[in-house]
Formats: structure tokens, C-alpha cells, sequence
């Protein structure tokens, strides 16, 4: 059953798994609390044009991801927060502009490359170093910055009420868009493009479902993001199958279950 911890690329899943599922589930809850699902899909989409421009560059596509998608999330929550549009309008802008971007960037690639693939579905195999060393940073950045939790739980409950305390709703805005785009990042490798804003939404709302308190469903939220992430690597490791996938599966099923047991039990 542990024969899978003896490989290398494995050991490197795994950690960069947990890492994964800790950085989605803990700022997965504010974007769950603050209706903020679609925002996950638009910087998740905005990151491929980061990545495809890295490759047409030959350089290591998440270090360049990192800054074009940070660049999309501070571009969203300027317009959202100084226009009347919707902030589903903004991303949907966004979300169209970058992976416009990228498809031309892949164009002009003009050969075949198997990263972009990896990337927009994870890859197990493609696990390098880097992709546990940048989570591994986020998560360091994410405990340094854990003294702004309550504040940021505060405003994502009621945001007039926040301003009204003069709480600093909009730069917190802006510090929230940026460590969600980073989460997104540096999480593609393991989970996909296509999949990560489901890892930032899942496992918040099962926590939601039974939690009442925003702490306890932070706290869930993560043993839920962590644990999935495990298994499912583990299983989609003696499938054959894609890892980002299966977690997301796994997940999902995970939300059902429990939705359904609420329902016949609460």
C-alpha cells in the first residue's frame, strides 16, 4: 500500500499535495464566504497565460505564472472596486483577455511541448522540486500573515460593517486577490488549470455545510483539502489515472455524502 512513498517523483506529489490542499482550503473559505467561486476560475484561467507565455520564453513557466497572474488579480480588484461593473463582469473580461494571451502565446510556440498539457490538467510525473518549494513559501507567508485572519474573516461577514469600523476593506482586497492568484500558481502542477478553482471551492463549502463558526470552518476546510489530497494522489497513482481528477472526484463525492447525511439527519 506504501509502496508509492519509496519513489521520488511521488514523495514530491505528496508533499507538494498537502502543501496544495492546505493554501486552497484555508483561502478557499474566504472565497467561498464572499461569493467569490468564479474569481478562482478567472485567475485559474489567467494563469495559462502566464504559463504559455513562460514557455514561448523557454523559461520556468511558474516563475513567470507567478507575476501575470498576480498582475490579473490586482487589474481585477482595481476595476471591481472603482467601476459599477459586477465583479463577475470584471473577471469575465479578464479570464478572456488571459487566455487569449495564451492561446496566441502557445501559437507562436509553433511546436509541440507536453507542459502545457501538465499544466492545464496536472501531472504527477511533472512534480518538479520547485513546485514544493513555492508552496512551501506560501504556506511560511500565509502563518506569517495569519494575524490578519480575524480581520479578513470580519469584513468576508460583513464588509459595510468592517468599513464602518474602518478596517482597510479595499487594501485587504487587493492582499487577498494576490495569495489566492499565488495559491493558484503554484497548485496547477498537481491539480490542473482546469480543476483548481474546484479544489478552492470544495472543500470549503463541505466544511460550510457543517460548520457555523468561521474558524471551525477553516479548520475543516483544510483537514478536508489535505486529506483528499493524499488519497486521491494515492489512488489515481494505482489507477493510472490523473491526479488532479481524481482528487476533485474524490472531493466532490465527499460534499455529496455529507450534504445527503445532513439532509436525512439535521
Amino acid at each position: 500500500m506504501f509502496e508509492f512513498l519509496s519513489l521520488p517523483f511521488m514523495q514530491r506529489a505528496l508533499i507538494a499535495g498537502v502543501l496544495v490542499g492546505i493554501l486552497a482550503s484555508y483561502y478557499g473559505v474566504f472565497v467561498v464566504q464572499r461569493g467569490l467561486g468564479f474569481l478562482g476560475s478567472g485567475l485559474a484561467h489567467a494563469a495559462f497565460g502566464g504559463v504559455a507565455l513562460g514557455i514561448l520564453l523557454d523559461q520556468e513557466p511558474l516563475l513567470v505564472a507567478v507575476p501575470f497572474t498576480i498582475l490579473v488579480a490586482i487589474g481585477i480588484t482595481y476595476v471591481k472596486n472603482n467601476t459599477n461593473l459586477a465583479g463577475d463582469t470584471t473577471i469575465g473580461i479578464f479570464f478572456s483577455v488571459s487566455m487569449a494571451l495564451g492561446i496566441i502565446f502557445i501559437f507562436m510556440k509553433r511546436q509541440y511541448t507536453s507542459d502545457a498539457f501538465n499544466y492545464l490538467f496536472g501531472s504527477i510525473l511533472a512534480v518538479s522540486l520547485t513546485d514544493v518549494i513555492a508552496p512551501a513559501v506560501l504556506v511560511l507567508i500565509s502563518v506569517l500573515l495569519s494575524p490578519f485572519w480575524k480581520r479578513w474573516a470580519y469584513s468576508s461577514f460583513d464588509r459595510e460593517l468592517a468599513q464602518a469600523d474602518r478596517v482597510p476593506v479595499q487594501f485587504d482586497d487587493y492582499i487577498l486577490s494576490v495569495l489566492i492568484a499565488v495559491t493558484i500558481v503554484v497548485s496547477i502542477k498537481v491539480v490542473g488549470i482546469v480543476l483548481i478553482a474546484a479544489f478552492l471551492v470544495i472543500p470549503p463549502a463541505t466544511s460550510r455545510l457543517v460548520n457555523k463558526s468561521f474558524s471551525n470552518m477553516t479548520a475543516y476546510s483544510i483537514v478536508l483539502g489535505v486529506s483528499t489530497a493524499i488519497i486521491g494522489l494515492w489512488i489515481s497513482y494505482y489507477l493510472d489515472v490523473p491526479s488532479g481528477a481524481t482528487i476533485i472526484l474524490l472531493q466532490a463525492l465527499l460534499f455529496f455524502v455529507v450534504m445527503i447525511i445532513k439532509k436525512l439527519y439535521y
